[in-house]
């Protein structure tokens, strides 16, 4: 069976909804874990307001027995807290229409423009509140399941910031997954480098003074990958294009790139791929570099994978770029929406679920099952097979 997901829910609706399909049975389901996932993305310098409101945690509706997956589809229901001082704004019900001020402005960067005229709709409120990043709550609590599924067999995921505005931080290539978790997440901008923490939070405070924002590169790191998720005979299966889209579909989201990515157009292939060894003691091939980023042919080769993505600033401006009002075409300014400064930190966190989601949907296709006893049966089978090629 095919891992799959869909979420539901508007912004400042009552609640987010997320469903996934295809866990298979017998995993162990940690909501604390998930929980402190879902509080990760809500930390971070240059959050907004709505951060204070909420308090993020699933409750689980589906598909889970004393704390073991069933086999059958696991529902979350995420709170939205700040929905009691929107009930009748975002009523169901038509005769709470005028309740509601009608959203005109539409915001440069937004997907409202767009979407009121895809949809033939009058009111902006309408796109945006699906639009909203608030939807990726939902996501995160998707990956922090996804990450379970990939626990018992040693795959750790980490997203952490690469830069922020025009600021790069340097990370040591020697640490260790669990060393750069240790120092990102102690990070206010979530960052292993000092130096450049202290830059980004004081552009950000630059940007809060003159109403502006700020976007930045997020990098997940994924270790333990076995070779051979994904595949080379499809389009679709390839784990790199799969990777790509999924992080793609998130909100702001403008680029992906794997290892080296776009440098790798700029150097000649003698510096760019990654030279084979053998290591005759453990019987496995290895690689002298991992340019690459972990993949190669749409397949994963066993090393780190290292994809970046890079997230435009955000929409909301304090200080509104010129727009059009929908209704009276007349020159306007973009509607302000209770925003962030900068969302990066957080970002990292998004990004990190994706990637964890997509990592477990293809190790689930390789080694699937219907229970976690057959799926390591699988697991070990193959990596014999390996062993002994």
């Amino acid at each position: 069976m095919t891992l799959r997901f869909l979420t539901a829910g508007e912004s400042h609706g009552p609640e987010l909804v997320a469903t996934v399909e295809g866990v298979p049975a017998g995993f162990d389901i940690d909501i604390a874990a998930i929980n402190a996932d879902l509080a990760r993305r809500q930390k971070g310098y240059g959050r907004g307001g709505r951060m204070l409101i909420e308090k993020d945690e699933v409750r689980p509706v589906s598909g889970i027995r004393f704390g073991k997956s069933l086999g059958s589809p696991i529902t979350f229901i995420i709170e939205n807290r700040d929905f009691k001082n929107w009930v009748k704004k975002m009523s169901a019900d038509p005769g709470d229409r005028g309740a509601a001020d009608v959203v005109t402005r539409a915001r440069p960067g937004h997907a409202d423009l767009a979407g009121v005229l895809k949809y033939n709709l009058e009111d902006i409120r309408d796109v945006l509140e699906r639009a909203s990043a608030r939807e990726t709550t939902a996501r995160v609590a998707i990956g922090g399941l996804a990450k379970q599924i990939l626990l018992p067999f040693g795959i750790d995921v980490l997203g952490y910031v690469a830069s922020i505005g025009a600021t790069e931080a340097k990370t040591h290539p020697e640490l260790s997954i669990a060393e750069l978790r240790k120092i990102t997440e102690a990070s206010q901008v979530r960052v292993a480098d000092p130096d450049a923490e202290n830059k980004i939070i004081a552009e950000i405070d630059a940007c809060k003074k003159t109403g502006d924002t700020l976007g930045g590169i997020v990098e997940v790191v994924a270790t333990g990958l076995p070779v051979g998720l994904g595949s080379h005979v499809q389009w679709d299966r390839k784990l790199d294009g799969r990777l790509a889209f999924a992080l793609l579909s998130l909100q702001a989201a403008k680029g992906v790139e794997l290892g080296l990515g776009f440098t790798a157009g700029r150097i000649r292939g003698s510096e760019l791929h990654d030279e084979i060894g053998y290591d005759a003691e453990h019987h496995r091939f290895t690689r002298h570099s991992n340019n690459s980023g972990g993949t190669e042919g749409g397949m994963s080769t066993g090393e780190p994978l290292r994809v970046r993505v890079a997230f435009k600033p955000l929409s909301t401006l304090m200080r509104p770029l010129r727009s059009v009002d929908i209704k009276t075409k007349a020159e306007a300014v973009g509607a302000i929406e209770r925003s962030d400064v900068c969302a990066i930190p957080a970002a990292a966190v998004i990004a990190e679920a994706v990637v964890a989601f997509e990592l477990a949907a293809a190790f689930l296709e390789k080694f699937g099952g219907d229970s976690l006893v057959e799926i390591t049966r699988n697991f070990e089978g193959f990596l014999e097979q390996v062993r002994n090629y």
